[in-house]
């Protein structure tokens, strides 16, 4: 293989690019207040809300559906009641 295949390019030039994508990429983390000290912590912190925003939105679907099943469960008891002496077979009369 040759050295250019492997690293993308000229080997130089690669590290000159890197090295100044790295000092771009880092004033803009310290701008945002996100140190190599504490980046994991924020990476921890992002985990940790997108985990309860699932389960706030599985709450809200839950609590909406209980809601819901109080009126829709009592009307479909009844209507299967009524319903109960026809068979599947009985026509309209």
């Amino acid at each position: 293989m040759d050295r250019n295949t492997i690293f993308g390019g000229n080997p130089l030039g690669v590290i000159l690019r890197l090295a100044v994508l790295s000092i771009v990429v880092g004033i803009v983390l310290s701008a945002l207040g996100i140190t190599p000290r504490n980046f994991l912590y924020h990476i921890d912190l992002i985990v940790r809300r997108i985990y309860d925003m699932g389960f706030g939105a599985i709450e809200w679907i839950l609590g909406y559906m209980a809601v819901g099943a109080m009126v829709v469960v009592p009307i479909w008891l009844i209507a299967r009641v009524m319903g109960f002496g026809r068979r599947a077979d009985d026509g309209p009369r």
